[in-house]
This record gives structure tokens, C-alpha cells and sequence, in this order.
């Protein structure tokens, strides 16, 4: 269904403001923005990126602002400040709505609950396909509330909108996550980094010279076997490899931060 083929009583634009942070998504943004016409606002909270973020963002109609990173939760609860409505869709720059989300958030808008955080599936398009197994799917995300009773979490890294109920949309986000194997690679060094800061600065967990030999082979027929990565063929293969790899990273940064 197209945003033409709805009923005409629909409002074109909704009270409700689309909540973007960005580093560097030159790339993705402008998609990602045109995916939400129904917003009548949106808000790019950028950390100071040295590409064409900002140029992008102003001429689709943004307001830009910028902020040195304070983690994922708090800059995510940042951007929601800054927001015009009490209503607020806040998604990752590679990521959009499909005209069948858009429909779907546009026919029950007016029966939303305002202490309801509303979870959206999400799929993912990586290496030719979209990836239905390995854990990637549905992959619910908290997308959609309003801000008088839901948040964004503290947490640095897995932050997460904390909401006193929940409900879900039946239509996928769609994200387009990593653009080569490289950018996976890159981003799990990076998210491994970050995971073993967390547990150190936290002191949740010590090195453990097992867990490092033993938790990459278990991730990795989790989501190979158990959660059927195999069905995804060789994207899910790489998928399962690069979660055992981003695993063992993790743990072994833990053991030199501890070092």
C-alpha cells in the first residue's frame, strides 16, 4: 500500500516529530528522512560530522543541531529534548520506512496509547538479501512513543526506550546495516570496544580465559544452527562468523583492559 491509496481523511502530516542522531551519514540520511513525510518535524542531532550530514539534513527540512557524544542513550534522550511533539519516531540514519509502515502508523496514529512504547520489527538487508534468521529477525525495536512517560535508557551501548507498557506494529523497518564485510568488520571492532569497556568500567564480569575459548563457538552455532542462520545461505554464514569474531573481541579486550 502507497500513502496515495489511503483514505482521504487521513492527515498528509501527523503531530509528531521523526528524531534522527548521526557521525558521518551523508550516505544514508536523505533516505532515511524521506521514509517519514507524514512527520511535521524532524530533528538531526549530529556529533559533529565532517561530511555532508548537516548540508543534507537542512535541505530536507531538519532542524540541525550538534553535540558532542555522550553515549547512545543519553544522546538519543538529547535529540528527543530538542523534539517539537510529545510523540516521537527515532530511528538510525540506514534506517527506513517501507510505504507499507508508513500506512500501517498512519491508520492507527489517532488510537495510540500515550503510555504505550510501540515495537517495531526490523529486517535487515545485508550482502544482496534481506536476512530472516540467525537472530537478525524480527529483531522488535522500540521506535515509537511519546516522550511525557517513555525514555531512552542511560546505557553507553544495547540502550533501550523504557516505556510502562508495550505494543507491537506487524510492519518491518527496514535497515540497511552494513554495506560490505569491511564495514561489518569495522563495526564489530568498534561495538566490541565499547562492550568491554562497559563491563570493566561496571566490574560485571572478569576475564575469564574459558569464557574467551568456549563464548565465540557458542554464538556461533546459536545463530548458525539453533536460530537457522544457515538458512540465509552464505550471507549467514559470514553473519554467524562475524558474531563469534565480535564475541571473542570483546572478551579479549576485557582481558587488556584488565591487563
Amino acid at each position: 500500500m502507497s500513502i496515495d491509496s489511503l483514505p482521504a481523511n487521513l492527515p498528509a502530516k501527523l503531530p509528531l516529530s521523526l528524531v534522527v542522531i548521526t557521525l558521518n551519514e551523508e550516505k544514508n540520511l536523505k533516505a532515511c528522512i524521506d521514509s517519514v513525510p507524514f512527520a511535521s518535524d524532524i530533528v538531526v542531532l549530529d556529533s559533529f560530522s565532517k561530511d555532508k550530514t548537516k548540508e543534507i539534513s537542512t535541505q530536507a527540512g531538519a532542524r540541525f543541531y550538534e553535540q558532542s557524544w555522550l553515549g547512545f542513550g543519553p544522546q538519543k534522550n538529547k535529540a528527543v529534548e530538542l523534539a517539537k511533539y510529545d510523540w516521537v519516531l527515532s530511528l538510525d540514519a540506514d534506517e527506513r520506512l517501507s510505504p507499507e509502515l508508513q500506512a500501517e502508523i498512519l491508520e492507527q496514529f489517532e488510537t495510540l496509547s500515550a503510555q504505550t512504547g510501540y515495537l517495531l520489527p526490523r529486517i535487515s538487508f545485508y550482502l544482496g538479501r534481506w536476512i530472516r534468521y540467525g537472530g537478525w529477525y524480527p529483531d522488535y525495536q522500540l521506535r515509537l512513543f511519546n516522550r511525557k512517560h517513555s525514555k531512552w535508557d542511560q546505557a553507553g551501548i544495547h540502550e533501550k526506550v523504557v516505556s510502562p507498557q508495550t505494543s507491537k506494529f506487524k510492519t518491518p523497518i527496514q535497515h540497511y546495516v552494513f554495506n560490505s564485510i569491511s564495514h561489518q568488520v569495522i563495526t564489530n571492532d568498534k561495538y566490541s570496544s565499547l562492550q568491554a569497556q562497559h563491563l570493566f568500567k561496571e566490574k560485571k564480569s572478569k576475564f575469564s580465559l574459558f569464557r574467551l575459548v568456549t563464548k565465540p563457538w557458542v554464538k556461533f552455532v546459536e545463530n548458525y544452527f539453533y536460530k537457522r542462520g544457515f538458512l540465509d545461505g552464505v550471507p549467514g554464514f559470514v553473519i554467524a562468523v562475524g558474531s563469534a569474531y565480535s564475541v571473542f573481541l570483546k572478551h579479549a579486550k576485557l582481558w587488556e583492559q584488565q591487563k
